[in-house]
């Protein structure tokens, strides 16, 4: 971002006690999520955790926008749950290692979107499309909980050892109780302080619950390892039996779709948040520069054992409203969050699933579009059309792919909007004799306008003289050129002179790249 050794020190040192604290509330927000997040993905908890350091640390060092912070995310951990599945079912612990080889895939893909200015392109992503997004995001959340509240609608991957264990018939209004006493602590403690973080708070009091009256439900430690030491480089490829994946074209194939959904979705969360930041700072962060450090943190990640991740919304936000505004408050973060982790890891064993299930409902119903579902029918057809497609596409698909979703809202849009402007285009007849015909064409002539051009013209009745005046409008593509070659075709089959007047430059330069000429044309 900044390229003298002044500013570099003041994206650190600024506000360094608003900072360091700031980032020590952030990381007992992270701590639940990526436990939360490492289930909903299939892997064990240290693999969201580690992620969660590994990303915090990294970023803070090559990120793009400053206070920004970078973990697991419920958008990157959903489009890894079908690799994980296909790994264990090729061979136990093959999961990871499949996951850990997309990760750094992710990266490599992130770092050449970062070097082909992809953040630009993100600018023709319509309103409804992100809508659309994060409402199936949203829904996907609140749907990997189900079986965790004991409601098995065969949501998950087929071998997911970790989607939740089922629940015997009396610890399922147990943990439903919980779950309500969690969501009233999540939502109803900001209104009376906002001093600690509400999450936090639901979990210490639900856990103190479960421990105290001995409560025989699931549990984090039921999930699988937690971390009990440093994350260790480790490199995924290698030996089968070793628990590595080849380094060969069928292992890329096996990752290549995880990798590249990942690497695009991550994108657009990041994006995202990175808006939401600079409006909450009145300031400007370079999204490029994000996207070749969210590359190198997913790498960085992924040889460390972590998942890949993205931008937090939620604790990104939490980290600007507590005072944090440096690249200090994202490694304080992240290094308070591996102090936790390594200080705490038998209380955090014994945190009840239902108290995450009840941080996950709570970040479903905030990552939702509320207010555009509520204003839904205020919001032009068009857009909700785009939302719907986008929502569509991605829960019907399987996996759930986020990806393919925003791609199939992105081309409606197109689409849509290609009919609107088509219809803009006006053909006006001026009759000024018997002998004579004058058109006035005002608009776009392009592929899907031709039709309502060609339609505003008599191709039955014939003149001796027919001017078209082209000069308040615009030929764009081959298919442009192309209708007005063959209405003048038609018009002078039927016997009249016609004359073109009017073509600008662009327009004329374009007839001759095609290698045509409309006779009589001048501009």
């Amino acid at each position: 971002m900044a390229s003298s050794p002044a500013m570099g020190l003041q994206s650190w040192f600024s506000n360094p006690r608003r900072d360091v604290l700031s980032g020590l509330v952030v990381a007992f927000a992270m701590i639940p999520e990526a436990i939360a997040f490492s289930g909903i993905a299939g892997v064990d908890p240290r693999v969201g955790l580690f992620g969660a350091f590994c990303l915090s640390i990294t970023i803070a060092f090559v990120g793009g926008r400053t206070a920004m912070i970078t973990s697991a995310t419920g958008s990157t951990a959903l489009l890894m749950t079908g690799l994980v599945a296909t790994g264990n079912a090729r061979g136990e612990g093959l999961g990871l290692a499949y996951l850990m080889a997309a990760g750094i895939l992710t990266g490599v893909f992130q770092i050449l979107w970062g070097y082909l200015r992809l953040a630009y392109q993100m600018r023709f992503v319509p309103l409804g499309v992100l809508s659309g997004f994060v409402n199936a995001l949203a829904l996907l959340i609140f749907q990997a909980q189900l079986p965790q509240l004991g409601i098995n609608l065969h949501f998950g991957e087929a071998g997911n050892d970790h989607a939740m264990h089922a629940l015997s018939g009396g610890q399922i209004p147990v943990v439903w109780s919980l779950v309500l006493l969690g969501l009233v602590i999540i939502y109803g403690l900001p209104r009376i302080t906002r001093a600690l973080p509400s999450q936090l708070v639901a979990i210490i009091v639900i856990t103190a619950i479960s421990m105290g009256l001995e409560l025989d439900i699931p549990k984090v430690m039921d999930l699988g390892e937690l971390p009990n030491g440093l994350p260790i480089f480790n490199i995924p490829f290698g030996d089968v039996s070793n628990q590595r994946v080849p380094f060969s074209l069928e292992t890329f194939g096996i990752v290549l779709p995880t990798a590249l959904s990942i690497s695009l979705v991550g994108l657009m969360e990041t994006f995202l948040t990175q808006d939401i930041l600079d409006e909450r700072t009145d300031s400007n962060s370079n999204k490029n520069t994000e996207a070749k450090g969210q590359g190198i943190a997913n790498i960085v990640s992924s040889f460390f054992g972590g998942m890949a991740g993205c931008a937090l919304v939620g604790q990104s936000v939490m980290n600007i409203d507590n005072g944090g505004r440096t690249r200090l408050s994202t490694l304080s973060s992240g290094v308070s969050l591996l102090a936790m982790i390594l200080l705490a890891s038998t209380w955090l064993k014994q945190i009840p699933m239902a108290a995450l299930v009840a941080v996950m409902i709570g970040i479903a119903v905030s990552t939702a579009d509320v207010a555009g579902l509520r204003n839904i029918q205020n919001i032009p057809k068009s857009d909700t059309a785009v939302m719907v497609m986008t929502f569509a596409v991605t829960m019907l698909t399987t996996p759930h792919n986020l990806a393919l979703g925003v791609l199939a809202g992105v081309a409606l849009a197109g689409i849509l909007f290609s009919r609107k402007v088509a219809k803009v285009i006006r053909v006006e007849a001026i009759k000024i004799s018997n002998d004579e015909c004058r058109y006035v064409v005002r608009g776009q002539l392009f592929f899907v306008s031709k039709v309502y051009f060609l339609q505003g013209f008599d191709v039955h009745e014939h003149p001796a003289r027919i001017t078209i005046d082209m000069s308040q409008a615009h030929i764009w593509d081959q298919s442009g050129v192309g209708a007005l070659n063959q209405l003048i075709r038609k018009l002078r089959l039927g016997g009249s002179v016609v004359n073109v007047e009017g073509l600008n430059k662009e327009s004329l330069n374009l007839f001759e790249r095609i290698g045509s000429q409309p006779e009589g044309s001048h501009g």
